[in-house]
């Protein structure tokens, strides 16, 4: 039996980064938000045991690395399960892309082995396999509107926002996420150095206040402008103005774009490419290289394809993806 999934892509809606933790990982602060571009993932099981991974893209690994193959070996192992799972990955979305794409894969592929099994995982082992995984690997088990702390993997659905048209841009360009970790936390150490007027190494209670501070600054934020938005509150005259619109002006930043656009100058050349086309609001998605401007109608977003895709860059239009639409067609393939 095979089973199709959609594998939707996401973008960041502001990201702070914290503090180095003693795991190796950074503290993290965003909104998730599913958009409706997507990968489709093929699952199929079969008699004997192993795990194959095919995908027509040379980029994508066909190995122990890829995480369809790390999420699959987990699953079958939590649902006593053996089985020969075979999974083509039909790519869509860009390969280190900032958009999620392989994590997403990886929970379309979960879901689609439980339903080629007719066997699910209770929804909190789901949680912690996918955690075990990536970081951001379980917002696709939320969908819609989602809050990430901790490393990212800490996820609470939010109300979701509207939907809203916008226009995702594509540069030929890969970034490492680990090494803009590794470039934000120079950036961190010099601005120690800048700030403290030593040369020495900062203390870890420094880079942790810090850090704390930064997601108190954003947490706030969030909360104001999402309690404004849902409070009931009379708006004037007028129609509303879009929620998301109104939250993301609100000063919320990707901390990312302060190391990936010196690295690719390009990158900056898109977002400000974005606002020139119209983009109420661009943005980097989690570490790019993909760059997105939220427009405030589908009209406006397909004029403003139309003048990017001139210029010479690869602009689509689309929109965010609410929960419910989210879960609606993940398996209306």
């Amino acid at each position: 039996m095979t089973v199709t999934v959609r594998s939707f892509a996401k973008i960041n809606l502001g990201l702070h980064i914290g503090a180095r933790r003693a795991d190796g990982f950074h503290d993290l602060l965003t909104v998730y938000q599913t958009i409706a571009l997507h990968d489709l993932i093929h699952v199929s099981v079969h008699r004997g045991s192993g795990i194959e991974i095919r995908c027509a893209d040379a980029r994508v690994p066909a190995d122990q690395s890829n995480t369809c193959f790390r999420i699959v070996e987990r699953a079958l192992a939590a649902l006593r399960a053996q089985a020969r799972v075979v999974i083509e990955i039909e790519k869509r979305l860009p390969v280190q892309g900032g958009l999620g794409g392989a994590s997403a894969n990886a929970v379309s592929t979960l879901l689609g082995l439980e339903r080629a099994l007719k066997k699910s995982l209770p929804l909190m082992d789901k949680f912690r396999v996918a955690a075990e995984v990536g970081s951001d690997l379980p917002l696709f088990l939320v969908g819609g509107t989602v809050l990430g702390v901790g490393r990212g993997e800490q996820v609470y659905p939010l109300e979701d926002l509207p939907r809203t048209a916008m226009v995702v841009l594509t540069p030929d360009i890969g970034v490492s996420t680990p090494k803009a970790f590794a470039a934000w936390d120079q950036l961190r150490l010099k601005d120690g150095f800048e700030n403290n007027g030593e040369q020495q190494v900062r203390s870890t209670k420094l880079t942790v206040a810090m850090g704390s501070d930064r997601m108190k600054e954003l947490s706030r934020a969030l909360s104001v402008r999402l309690s404004e938005q849902y409070s009931g509150a009379p708006r004037g005259r007028g129609r509303a103005e879009n929620p998301l619109l109104a939250l993301v002006r609100a000063g919320i930043e990707n901390d990312f774009e302060q190391v990936v656009f010196p690295e690719y100058p390009e990158l900056c050349k898109g977002k400000q490419a974005l606002v020139r086309a119209g983009a109420k609001y661009a943005s980097l998605s989690g570490s790019g290289s993909t760059l997105y401007g939220l427009f405030p109608s589908r009209a406006a977003a397909t004029i403003a394809v139309v003048k990017l895709n001139a210029e010479g860059w690869t602009a689509r239009a689309t929109s965010t993806l609410t929960r419910r639409a989210y879960w609606s067609r993940i398996f209306d393939c």
